[in-house]
């Protein structure tokens, strides 16, 4: 028996390979499912099942492209109505992977076909849950993404039935496999670990204790940020299918001279770069949106891309077909092609360019009392903000500078000094300004982290903290 999780950090996601006596069995792959299959060849198993926990939001899952290259069927839980050929499991089913039994757990909550799957070994003893969105370590699935009509309030109470009816009762010592880890929006605050096991998640997860269907409820609708805006998008392209991977990145991966280049972008493609944060600001094609690899590339790329957008790309050499990969992880297919040479031969052809000027905290520290037109642009979460931040600075969360009336917010004649916690997110931030027409940035490196441990800068918490 091999029981092996996928982890997919950028995105806190794992899929999850099972093989025994020749069979294998993917769990929840993602969009490039060469891995899966160079597994099995290396192992000398056929994929003869590939299982889904539930529509997915935070990504677009491999189920089709999988299923098209192995012939294997997609197999989801009760209450699955999809737009392509799936088996749609009893409650209690059985499967067999070679010696071991994977045996169908419906759990709705986080969504109506929200399902666990329980693995039986090869003596017929239950050795691990996958989980799926169902439970987290120290956590559970948020109830308000993508289940129709129904109230979070009314899937949190189908939750509650879930977890104290299928998850409760299981044994202590079985492992716990969830779909996502740490940073994750598809709980509120998942722990740091990737897997667990059921006694210790009935020790700790806050969900599992003892408490009334209402008391459950209200713990976990309460404090539930707003989901990333690609999020019913993905759940919707899972639903209803997509393009394969493989044309997607034909097409991406066609090389454009400059004056292609130029001639996509003077038609309404826009300019994706997605070189490092810390080496964009010192050179890049004006009008490019600077979105890192080196960062949590495919969320931040969905949250602030439409996903009708032709695009061109800026990559560092070797990297176009990672940042076409990661961008399709999310449903962006859009893209026509990537500058041949990047931003080096842009820069070597005599192209105008444009640069976000960097600080480190202590020059913030020196120029605020100097300064009157300084303003500080923080771009962290509104609760990081609340928990403290520069004094008198303003809250402009990254996603919140795509929409035109809150960046005229932003008075054009200051020096803007934007930073967020670490410095990934004020780059992009800084980006987006740039397009916008503001040339006084300043890139605080190192983000708050740093700021707040320079003694000349005043930090403050919101009066609501």
């Amino acid at each position: 028996m091999e029981v092996k999780q996928l982890y997919t950090g950028c995105l806190s996601e794992a899929a999850y390979f099972i093989a025994s006596e020749g069979e294998a069995a993917i769990i929840d792959p993602l969009r490039d499912v060469d891995v899966y299959l160079q597994m099995a060849e290396e192992k000398g198993v056929k994929i003869k099942y590939i299982f889904e926990t539930h529509f997915h939001a935070d990504f677009v899952s491999g189920h089709i492209d999988l299923s098209q290259k192995t012939g294997a069927p997609i197999v989801y839980g009760p209450d699955t109505h999809a737009s392509f050929p799936v088996h749609v499991a009893k409650d209690g089913e059985e499967f067999s992977i070679g010696k071991l039994k994977l045996k169908v757990l419906h759990t709705p909550g986080h969504t109506l076909e929200s399902t666990c799957y329980l693995l039986h070994d090869e003596g017929g003893a239950p050795y691990c849950i996958f989980t799926g969105d169902t439970l987290f370590v120290g956590d559970v699935g948020r109830p308000d993404l993508f289940s129709g009509n129904l109230s979070k309030e009314e899937l949190a109470g189908m939750m509650y039935e879930s977890l104290t009816n299928k998850i409760k009762p299981l044994a202590d010592n079985i492992i716990v496999y969830p779909a996502h880890g740490p940073g994750s929006s598809c709980g509120k605050n998942l722990g740091p670990e990737t897997s667990s096991t059921i006694g210790a998640q009935k020790a700790t997860n806050y969900a599992l204790q003892d408490m009334t269907k209402v008391e459950f409820i209200k713990a976990v609708t309460t404090g539930l940020n707003t989901p990333p805006v690609y999020f019913p998008i993905n759940a919707r392209i899972n639903k209803e299918g997509y393009a394969s991977l493989d044309s997607v990145l034909q097409k991406g991966l066609t090389p454009l001279g400059i004056t292609e280049f130029k001639q996509m972008t003077s038609e309404g493609a826009w300019i994706l770069d997605t070189r490092p944060s810390t080496v964009f600001t010192s050179g890049f094609v004006p009008g490019s949106i600077s979105v890192g690899l080196d960062g949590r590339f495919a969320e931040w790329a969905g949250t602030l891309i439409p996903f009708n957008q032709p695009l061109v790309l800026v990559t560092e050499a070797g990297k176009e077909k990672e940042s076409l990969t990661r961008l399709a992880r999310v449903g962006i297919d859009n893209v026509q092609g990537y500058l041949q040479g990047g931003y080096e031969a842009w820069h070597s052809y005599g192209e105008r360019m444009d640069l976000i000027i960097d600080i480190d905290p202590d020059e913030l520290a020196m120029d605020i009392p100097h300064d009157n037109l300084l303003e500080v642009i923080d771009v962290r979460k509104p609760s990081e903000f609340d928990a403290g931040h520069v004094k008198g600075a303003s809250n402009f969360p990254v996603e919140t500078l795509m929409d035109p009336l809150n960046v005229a917010m932003i008075d054009d004649c200051n020096n803007l000094y934007v930073h967020c916690a670490g410095g990934y997110r004020s780059v992009i931030a800084a980006s987006l300004l740039k397009r916008e027409g503001y040339h006084n940035i300043r890139n605080v490196v190192g983000g708050f982290a740093k700021i707040k441990l320079e003694k000349g800068i005043e930090i403050v918490q919101s009066e609501k903290v």
